[in-house]
């Protein structure tokens, strides 16, 4: 299994880098995950946030292939337990699907062609993260998702 993250904003904070490094390492064996940062635009004034996601959003839509299954990360997403991802992921695997694309936008969200185009659209939780903590907590549900996936004993 193929999996992408795009996800708008580096990761400036030691420890969040260490653990998404951590984690990346642990995934390894389970699959080929790349993340790639895609710079976000800055905003100077607010009443450009729609026009300044719109050009975000192209450069979303350029790196995802007809085929790939699009999962955008969005506050009004479904919420799934880990159990209920691992089975999503295990079932669109059984699929044959080869790329599964996990997009993160901006402390400001996605463009509405980015949420348009998902085949699914996942909320983390109801709570509120620091946007940077999204890459982590993802990180570690698909490496999660996997150990669930082989019956491994970290999920416990």
């Amino acid at each position: 299994m193929n999996i992408k993250i795009i996800a708008l904003g580096k990761i400036k904070e030691k420890f969040l880098k260490d653990g998404i490094d951590e984690f990346l390492k642990r995934l390894r064996p389970y699959a080929s995950v790349e993340v790639l940062e895609l710079p976000t635009l800055e905003i100077k004034d607010e009443h450009l946030i729609q026009k300044t996601l719109d050009k975000e959003g192209e450069k979303i839509l350029s790196l995802i292939k007809p085929q790939s299954y699009l999962i955008t990360l969005e506050i009004k997403g479904k919420i799934l337990s880990s159990e209920e991802f691992a089975e999503k992921i295990n079932s669109l695997t059984n699929e044959g699907t080869q790329e599964i694309i996990f997009a993160i936008g901006s402390s400001h969200g996605l463009s509405e062609n980015v949420s348009k185009r998902a085949n699914f659209k996942l909320s983390i939780s109801k709570m509120t993260f620091l946007h940077q903590f999204t890459r982590l907590i993802l990180i570690e549900q698909i490496y999660r998702a996997f150990k669930i996936i082989k019956n491994e004993t970290y999920h416990k």
